[in-house]
């Protein structure tokens, strides 16, 4: 086996992007050298073949050759598995990644990494192989740890390699579901892709990232969030493609394309999409995260609207499911649970209907509480918060769920099983689903990565490049009082706030006084209030729930400066605003979703077109937020901005 190079140069941006393909070729049995200098179970078969002898008993099981169906390869190695390791790889946990790339344990210094609390010991002890990461060093530091980790991996009974998986690591605004990896190139949120809606470039995103990703070794992606933004005061709405069913399945395919391909391989990065069946239609928009949540609704009998996404996810191929946290309301033969301890879910809609047969995941934390410092971060067992830990297990993979996700529990499976509560025969379904992933992905025959080239792909010039452009097409222009904009550079005297003044400085001459300017430039962001339900929780504080418009000082402090001097409001959108005072007195408004200070300077003084166009309206007042249904989309009254609105010069 060889490796063959091929450059693809991904639109007008002329973006180089590598892509490695393995080929069979006369007479070339060996390995690819990344294996080469990272393994110490390279062996020959008789024919001469190298392989990895995984189980280290000196000849090429069926499971390790190359050669074979995936199919022959998964139900060899599920005939040597114990119980106990093959519960041990239904679990997705936290993993700490300490700063110098080293897999030795580390007491738990930061935030992040004490939601970490799983260490390469788990591999032994409980038998984990599927780890996500939050907090990671730079990329050359994180590909160090990832191949150790693999390294490790080997020693065990079976050679079974890691999985290593991730939140969304590409967009700059997406709240606390973005994870912290300024290295990485940063693009807008998905609603800003959505804002573009070009099927192009949001595979142009996803090509970009897998890249990344696979140079740091991470093969699975906690994402895309296909649900649909139906209720405007949910807070992840940053994460998704807008409240379209159209638009969000145009993207969701070209997103699920650019990350695995047309097939899995061992080029791909495997999508977990999720929330299945659609988290949007939250009441009140409160998420179920949290236990103040108040279920997930359908005054619209809107249902089957939010599945629309998931259909086209299926299309596409997505490797995998995770069902959100919510507890559906009121819909015929559908127990008032969450969607993962759901059958009518799970196994009746998601199994049977729709033939579904890759791997679904539960979202993080369904049966444990996690203890942060003082705080009892408790387990979002909505409908079920009566059942003990064990009951809670069975209970999920009795839903038809192959895996709990953030979660540590295998001696909890094992005794199931022993206790006759779980048949073997129904894990092995699960196991085989996970195998099956592993083999598709190629991380049986090479799960290492080039460290010395981590550093070089990771966030490289061309790929900050077109993150950058495509955040200066994502801008959508609302408003533009007398073609007031685009500016004129050079020639103007700016008032900023929340602008860098050193950028601002390229543009204009930047004043500090609006009496003294021409033009002043702001950057506001859809208000956030502290609900009355999550005080005293601080994760819940770091989500932007409430009303969504400026009121008293803040608002007065708007409107005072925009009768004082023209002015340029950009807001970023991570839920849609409520602004019609502020609209009005604008002579411009810009929606940005995740842009920065350049890319939005360079649409305001021509450099280049706003091309977006709204994925969600803006409602034009809170009373017609709380009017309008959770689970319809465009249904607010008289909406200031309709689903759509985009201009352009």
């Amino acid at each position: 086996m060889s490796i063959k190079k091929s450059f693809l140069y991904a639109g007008g941006a002329g973006l180089l992007a590598a892509v490695f393909s393995f080929s069979n070729r006369g007479g070339n049995n060996e390995l690819p050298g990344t294996v080469r200098s990272w393994s110490t179970l390279i062996r020959s078969s008789n024919d001469g073949a190298a392989y990895r002898d995984l189980n280290k008993n000196g000849k090429m099981d069926v499971y390790e050759d190359p050669k074979q169906p995936v199919d022959k390869r998964v139900q060899d190695l599920l005939k040597q598995m114990t119980l106990e390791e093959k519960a041990g790889m239904m679990f997705y946990s936290p993993v700490r990644v300490n700063k110098d790339g080293t897999i030795e344990e580390e007491p738990a210094k930061d935030f992040l990494s004490s939601m970490s609390p799983v260490g390469t010991k788990e591999m032994d002890l409980r038998h984990i192989t599927h780890f996500n990461l939050f907090a990671t060093p730079a990329p050359d530091t994180l590909a160090m740890w990832y191949n150790r980790m693999q390294q490790y991996a080997e020693k065990t009974r079976l050679g079974i390699p890691l999985t290593i998986a991730s939140d969304p690591r590409n967009q700059s605004g997406a709240g606390i579901f973005a994870m912290s990896a300024k290295t990485f190139s940063m693009w807008p949120d998905p609603l800003g892709l959505a804002a573009i809606g070009d099927e192009k470039e949001t595979e142009k995103f996803a090509n970009i990232s897998r890249q990344e990703y696979l140079a740091v070794g991470i093969r699975q992606g906690l994402h895309p969030q296909v649900d649909l933004a139906t209720e405007p005061r949910w807070p992840r709405i940053a994460g998704t493609f807008g409240e379209d069913a159209a638009l969000s399945s145009r993207m969701t395919i070209a997103y699920i394309k650019g990350y695995q391909g047309e097939k899995l391989g061992a080029n791909s990065v495997a999508m977990m999409t999720k929330h299945f069946p659609g988290g949007g239609p939250q009441k009140e928009g409160l998420d179920p995260h949290f236990a103040f949540q108040k279920g997930q609704v359908y005054p619209g009998n809107n249902f089957k609207y939010h599945l629309i996404p998931f259909e086209a996810a299926f299309k596409a191929g997505t490797a995998a499911i995770m069902p959100y946290y919510g507890v559906p309301m009121g819909q015929p033969n559908v127990p008032e649970v969450g969607f993962s301890y759901n059958k009518a879910i799970i196994t009746e809609l998601l199994r049977k209907k729709y033939h579904y047969d890759g791997v679904v995941c539960t979202d993080w934390g369904l049966v444990s509480d996690t203890k942060l410092g003082n705080f009892n971060f408790v387990a979002r067992a909505w409908g079920v918060e009566k059942l003990n830990t064990e009951e809670r297990v069975q209970r999920i993979i009795d839903a038809g769920v192959d895996q709990l996700g953030g979660e540590n529990l295998p001696d909890v499976i094992v005794k199931l099983v022993k206790e006759g509560k779980l048949s073997e025969k129904r894990i092995d379904e699960s196991i085989t689903r996970l195998l099956r992933l592993k083999f598709e992905l190629g991380l049986f025959d090479n799960p290492f990565v080039d460290e010395k080239k981590a550093g070089e792909i990771v966030g490289n010039a061309e790929f900050m490049k077109a993150g950058q452009d495509a955040m200066r097409k994502s801008l959508t222009l609302l408003k533009n009082d007398n073609h007031i904009l685009p500016l004129t550079p050079n020639k103007l005297k700016i008032y900023i706030k929340n602008i860098d003044p050193k950028v601002a400085a390229e543009y204009g001459t930047v004043v500090s006084d609006p009496k003294q300017a021409d033009i002043a430039i702001i950057r506001l962001q859809t208000p956030n209030y502290l609900i009355e339900e999550a005080k005293g929780n601080f994760i819940a504080q770091l989500f932007h729930f409430g009303d969504l418009d400026f009121k008293g000082q803040k608002l007065q402090d708007v409107l005072d400066l925009e009768k004082a001097v023209p002015t340029v409001v950009d807001i970023y959108l991570d839920r849609p605003a409520v602004i019609p005072e502020i609209n009005q007195n604008a002579k411009a408004l810009i929606a940005n979703y995740g842009a920065s200070d350049t890319a939005l300077l360079d649409v305001v003084f021509g450099k280049y077109k706003p091309q977006g166009h709204l994925p969600i309206e803006m409602p034009s007042s809170m009373e017609a937020v709380r009017n309008q249904k959770e689970d319809l989309p465009y249904d607010s009254k008289d909406p200031l901005y309709k689903f759509g609105a985009g201009l352009s010069y």
